[in-house]
């Protein structure tokens, strides 16, 4: 078990997933030059771990061996011990896991276990969670310790044949470039095709067990849900089934990372800030588009779940929430068939039951984990009620049960704000407000937003993290990516002449700090960022949004607003380069998708000038009249606009709309019927 009084060199950190190792008996480093120093004065190979706080396996790891004594001495003796959370340093998470990859030849995870050659950093060995005692056709941690350090110290040549390998491999991937056009409508309707031979026709989603959310990928088939019945049963399929099953938490709302199920019934239990940020607006786009209450109802209840518990007094979003607590994985979530019983009364219990499957074998080590097991019709056919009858207990019980969960042990929050992470709930968070007509929500929004930029903004570079009143890490280009998407969706909300200012800086920062000079496209690291041994172009989305295909969409959209033509030809350059990645597994590259969609067919930007309170009334029309339109609605009094913006003022008799599509922009009109008119005859 880990001493009261012994700590190591993590206790001085911020991050909560670093603290959590600070009291090991392993003597631990951050990574930085002390550890890299230690290890090659030293000769010793490195012991690189990498987790996050709210992962099971990592506290699975830490519990058997890094609290161990035992394990400790030996980690200590062989190795230089670095923790590092993937959170803080995705550019080191991102290089080792794909050394982690091409080492092994299978997917990665956490925690990552990766032993390094002191000299140059270069991988020799690598794997994910190991078990303290032989298990899941695994040695025990202290023999593959051993191992490794015996081969370190007596196969020097081996061992270096090895690692050029693992460079020459490294330096061929991801870099993209050489091809001469944008991606087509023929690969676009691959990767549609492909979706659909992946699709989950019963259950939704894509592929199967473990099932991920792939909201890119959905919100992909949702340009296309007007035109193509089978996008569009794709997706509502997906998101219906997701709502209704163990995925979503139906007391508190927001969802898990991902189901361990192909029925998305039980989760891995933690719940991550960027998921909700990205699901949130999708739900939100799904009700505007169907109407259909249950999507507004998802997308209310993730909202208020982010702001209830993880918007922090300043104003940002923290990070996550811990999948386990109590010491058991879920166990926040789970229910006693008996305890339910005691909270609710009779005809809330009879209908809670049958709803959320209590009236079958319980479905997680003994206990209930919410879902939904029957239809709301089926449940008033049961009971013979009417369905508003069941609607009203259930809403009942639900609050009942809500409120004695409260009084449980909650499960960790790691109480970091990530500066991309925000940037993805920021975007859903504004989408949502705009669609439901919630401005709380926007305000919200607003204020996350403000925070990030006056605290995370340091002397004209933006940190990636923040926690007890530090700003930290250079960020990296998911970090402005996300931000200045973010950026977009809140002035199409409310119109702050500040915010357009700012993405357009950010926009600046991408082309002058992250972009690939020579072939397009934006590598994850600044130019001027610690030497790594890769310096990646990401292209394919993994747990999160492809930066690159971010940037490239919001540098269109950009260009689109301002009239400035260098964003333009930064996002035509970099789908050119992305092209060689996109043909090679379309599907992969959801927000790469996304914005080459929107490079062959941009939507209808529409400009309003006019007094800040008819704007209102305008932005709400537009918004049924062209539902797909970028609307921004800029005051008459707005100032610091670029030429272009500017030159586009309102009537003396009211505002005036302009209208650009397709490459061709029409004369300002006075009203939304004639706006609609001009835009069919575009179409």
């Amino acid at each position: 078990m880990p001493s009261e009084s012994h700590t190591n060199r993590l206790i001085h950190e911020t991050s909560p997933y670093l603290l959590q190792h600070a009291r090991n008996p392993v003597d631990w480093y951050p990574w930085g030059p002390e550890a890299l120093e230690e290890a090659r004065r030293n000769d010793k190979p490195i012991l690189l771990s990498i987790g996050y706080s709210a992962c099971h396996w990592c506290h699975v790891m830490a519990h058997e061996s890094f609290e161990d004594e035992a394990t400790a001495e030996v980690m200590n003796r062989l190795f230089v011990n670095i923790k590092v959370d993937r959170e803080e340093r995705p550019d080191l998470d991102r290089v080792y896991q794909l050394a982690h990859q091409l080492l092994t030849r299978r997917g990665g995870g956490w925690p990552l276990t990766v032993f390094l050659s002191p000299r140059d950093l270069m991988p020799f060995f690598a794997g994910t969670y190991f078990p303290k005692e032989p298990r899941y056709n695994m040695p025990p941690f202290v023999t593959v310790l051993r191992r490794v350090a015996d081969f370190y110290a007596n196969h020097k040549d081996d061992l270096e044949r090895n690692k050029q390998e693992l460079r020459r491999l490294l330096e061929t991937l991801e870099r993209g470039g050489g091809m001469t056009s944008v991606p087509d409508r023929e690969l676009l309707e691959r990767a549609r095709s492909e979706l659909e031979a992946n699709f989950d026709a019963i259950h939704g989603g894509f592929g199967g067990a473990p099932k991920f959310p792939h909201a890119p990928e959905l919100e992909f088939l949702l340009r296309f849900a007007s035109v193509d019945p089978k996008a569009a049963a794709m997706v509502e399929i997906t998101l219906s089934k997701m709502a209704q099953g163990g995925i979503y938490d139906h007391l508190g709302g927001g969802f898990a990372r991902y189901a361990v199920d192909e029925r998305w019934e039980i989760p891995h239990f933690e719940k991550m800030l960027y998921d909700n940020g990205l699901l949130l607006g999708l739900y939100a786009r799904m009700f505007a588009r169907t109407k259909a209450a249950a999507y507004a109802q998802v997308a209310t209840e993730t909202a208020t779940w982010a702001v209830r518990e993880m918007r922090s007094p300043e104003g940002g979003y923290y990070a996550s929430l811990d999948a386990d607590s109590e010491g058991g994985e879920g166990r926040f979530y789970l229910w006693d068939r008996k305890e339910v019983q005691e909270i609710l009364n009779p005809d809330e219990y009879a209908a809670f039951s049958a709803y959320y499957g209590l009236m079958t074998a319980p479905n997680f080590e003994g206990r209930w984990h919410l879902r939904v097991a029957r239809s709301l019709d089926e449940v008033a056919i049961l009971l013979q009620k009417r369905p508003e009858e069941v609607e009203s207990l259930l809403a009942t019980a639900r609050a009942r049960l809500f409120a004695a969960r409260e009084r449980r042990v909650r499960p960790g929050r790691d109480e970091k704000i990530i500066a991309s992470w925000n940037g993805l709930m920021i975007a859903g968070m504004t989408v949502a407000g705009r669609l439901l007509q919630r401005e709380d929500f926007i305000r919200s929004a607003e204020r996350a937003f403000d925070f990030v930029r006056g605290t995370m903004d340091v002397e004209g570079r933006l940190q990636s993290v923040y926690k007890d009143g530090r700003a930290r890490f250079d960020a990296y280009l998911d970090d402005h990516a996300f931000l200045l998407d973010a950026a977009l969706e809140l002035l199409q909300s409310r119109w702050r002449s500040q915010d357009l200012l700012w993405a357009m800086d950010l926009a600046d920062r991408l082309l002058a700090r992250f972009e690939d000079k020579d072939t397009g496209g934006f590598f994850f690291t600044a130019s001027d960022h610690e030497t790594l041994i890769q310096r990646p172009k990401p292209w394919m989305d993994e747990s999160m949004p492809s930066g690159n295909g971010v940037a490239l969409r919001a540098l269109s959209r950009l260009a689109h607003l301002t009239g400035e033509l260098r964003y333009a030809d930064a996002a035509e350059r970099g789908l050119k380069a992305a092209r060689a990645s996109m043909e090679r597994y379309p599907s992969a590259h959801g927000a790469l998708l996304n914005a080459a969609l929107e490079w062959l067919d941009p939507p209808a930007t529409v400009i309003v000038r006019g007094e800040e309170e008819l704007l209102v009334e305008w932005r709400t029309g537009i918004g049924s009249a062209l539902p797909d339109a970028l609307v921004y609605c800029i005051p008459t009094h707005a100032e610091d606009l670029p030429p272009a913006l500017a030159a586009r003022s309102a009537s003396p008799q009211g505002p005036l709309a302009y209208l650009c599509h397709g490459g061709i922009c029409a004369p300002p009109v006075d009203s939304i019927e004639a706006l609609r008119a001009q835009w069919k005859a575009q179409a």
